[in-house]
């Protein structure tokens, strides 16, 4: 059987390093056989990938990739407490907020980034409950922000 990291691997992808938190929280926070992630925003090296609206400057394409990102992050943040995401039992819920121009309407597809991202790396534990929300704006003027409340042994 695949660990999760492993499957990363075959994708081309591995997680990254917990990113800092940009204001007076931590990354992740574990209570009994749940870890519970803060929003987690798309940053890859220190940097957003892109800023700004979705249905605005930035492309729903775009924010996808950004929700994938933020999905990273927040595994890396799981990985942070549990120190073997082998542990993850289940995903149990993922919120999405997506930064958006008023008439876009698209904040489910954005959101699958995240989702599908977390069935490939974590099979049917992957398969969760979910929010995608559109909201006006996002800490650092970023387009998605994504963050998951995990099941772990």
């Amino acid at each position: 059987m695949t660990s999760p990291e492993e499957r990363l691997a075959e994708m081309g992808l591995a997680v990254p390093e917990v990113a800092k938190p940009v204001a007076a929280y931590v990354p992740a926070v574990r209570s009994g056989d749940h870890v519970f992630t803060s929003g987690q925003l798309p940053m890859r090296a220190g940097e957003l990938m892109v800023t700004g609206k979705v249905g605005g400057e930035v492309t729903a394409e775009e924010a996808y990739a950004c929700a994938q990102q933020c999905v990273l992050n927040a595994i890396a943040a799981v990985k942070s407490e549990i120190g073997d995401l082998s542990r993850v039992v289940r995903v149990v819920k993922v919120v999405a907020f997506i930064a958006s121009t008023p008439d876009f309407t698209g904040q489910p597809g954005v959101a699958n980034g995240a989702s599908e991202l977390l069935g490939e790396v974590f099979g049917d534990a992957g398969i969760h409950a979910r929010s995608a929300v559109g909201v006006p704006v996002l800490p650092l003027d970023a387009p998605v922000e994504v963050e998951l409340l995990v099941e772990v042994r």
